[in-house]
């Protein structure tokens, strides 16, 4: 159920994207044991000439960089999963980029469940009504 925004840089490219959305997916659902059937990733490419660290572009230092931003439940995952799942992240973005500037950052909001949901439902909502069927 997570929406994962990531930026790139980099010029529009199906075949990265497609190959970034699988593998962003599939961390998330082995590190963070989110559901791969419902995880949504939007992905923005950036010009590397726009794009800075430490006041020199990316295109000088000839390298590539990456901001991914997920939204999660707050309390669903351990510190110890969050720091797997980063350092998963940048390993996985420098198969996909080659070169990855060190200054790449992955930030994962922990959002209150009912302020969080996808078709019209909360996640407290849906965490409510699986207790209740339980019972």
């Amino acid at each position: 159920m997570p929406i994962i925004n990531v930026s790139v840089t980099g010029r529009p490219d199906a075949a990265l994207s497609a190959a970034i959305a699988k593998q962003v997916t599939e961390l998330t659902a082995t590190h963070l044991r989110k559901d791969a059937t419902i995880t949504a990733v939007a992905i923005t490419y950036h010009d590397p000439d726009h794009w800075f660290a430490g006041g020199k572009s990316l295109a000088e230092h000839d390298a590539n960089s990456f901001w991914l931003d997920i939204k999660v439940v707050d309390g669903t995952n351990t510190k110890l999963e969050l720091e797997a799942y980063l350092k998963a992240l940048f390993l996985g973005f420098g198969s996909l980029l080659g070169k990855v500037h060190e200054e790449s950052y992955a930030f994962v909001h922990e959002v209150p469940a009912a302020a969080y949901g996808y078709g019209g439902k909360t996640q407290e909502f849906r965490f409510i009504s699986g207790r209740l069927k339980a019972a």
